[in-house]
């Protein structure tokens, strides 16, 4: 055999055990037709999805977990230097004016020109994406987008989420830091993980899954948005019949990117969003709460109240 051969064979051998598994094959997604999808579960005319899951058993529930009375923050700090892709985040710091009065009080304020919904740490709303024009429960978007806002499905209407928050850390599964790129993760990896931790889980949930991607946030914003880690369509389908309040990750858009096939376009985004009304939670702050070992919290959020918007920047935390 030919030591190039057998090179390749032992780079294949690495990159195999690196993962913990090989990869898993490609596997193409079509979207469900109206008649498949809608009504939602939740009932014809329903904006909140998975959000209904909220209620006071939700809030006592995440309550009952709060033991140490920890707070770790599951946002990033918004910069203009974060990874924004196309995306925009200026800053302009304004002072209001000469100080006035005999105690020569000053004030300043700020300026941000940003897409406010889709930026740092954010949390997507069911405008966010669509199956052709058509978005979660079936609304038409051409009779919802107006130009000052959507008039159903904004962000607004999502309000405090408060319920068990599910840390489920794949890359602490494989043994590694980081997960490699466009690493697809898998239903066995997700049940391995959680069998892994001790914890299974429940209706309502918010999900988080730690791919250890977010250490790039800060050091390699390019290498974090070109490719990443994630999900793919059986793991997000599996997730579905869990039955969570909300699925998030520290990765750009939760799902694996670029798919696996070619063809599909970020499918993980309208099985959540569009088909099952499951909000998404992406590029999370998820280093410090790996590394505490924490799988079971109390897990808080509320979106921005802009009216008729697609997502809010967000700043989540977790309490246990």
């Amino acid at each position: 055999m030919r030591f190039a051969s057998v090179a390749a064979i032992v780079f294949a051998a690495f990159t195999i055990l690196l993962a913990g598994s090989a990869p898993a094959a490609a596997q193409s997604w079509s979207p469900p037709s109206p008649e498949e999808r809608c009504p939602s579960k939740w009932g014809a005319g329903d904006e909140r999805g998975a959000a209904n899951h909220m209620g006071p058993e939700t809030v006592l529930k995440a309550a009952s977990l709060i033991r140490t009375g920890r707070v770790i923050e599951l946002g990033q700090v918004l910069r203009g230097s974060m990874p924004l892709g196309a995306r925009h985040f200026d800053l302009y710091m304004k002072p209001t004016g000469p100080s006035t009065g005999s105690n020569r009080r000053g004030s300043n304020e700020e300026l941000v020109v940003a897409e406010m919904g889709q930026v740092g740490t954010q949390f997507d709303g069911f405008t966010h994406q669509t199956i052709g024009d058509s978005l979660y429960n079936c609304v038409d978007q051409n009779e919802v987008m107006t130009r000052t806002g959507f008039t159903r499905l904004g962000v607004e209407s999502v309000g405090t989420l408060m319920t068990r928050g599910v840390l489920i850390d794949v890359a602490a599964l494989k043994g590694v830091d980081m997960l490699p790129d466009t690493y697809e993760i898998t239903v066995d990896d997700l049940q391995q993980a959680l069998d892994r931790q001790g914890v299974a889980l429940e209706p309502g949930d918010a999900v988080l899954i730690h791919t250890g991607w977010g250490v790039l946030w800060d050091t390699d914003g390019e290498r974090f948005m070109a490719t990443n880690p994630g999900i793919g369509v059986a793991a997000a389908q599996w997730l579905v019949e869990q039955d969570p309040m909300l699925l998030g990750a520290d990765n750009q858009p939760v799902e694996v990117s670029p798919n696996p096939d070619p063809e599909v376009s970020l499918p993980i985004h309208q099985i959540m969003l569009v088909v099952n009304g499951i909000h998404l939670v992406e590029r999370m702050r998820l280093a410090e709460l790996a590394a505490a070992g924490v799988y079971e919290f109390a897990f808080v959020v509320q979106p921005l109240k802009i009216e008729g918007a697609t997502g809010s920047t967000v700043a989540p935390v977790a309490i246990y």
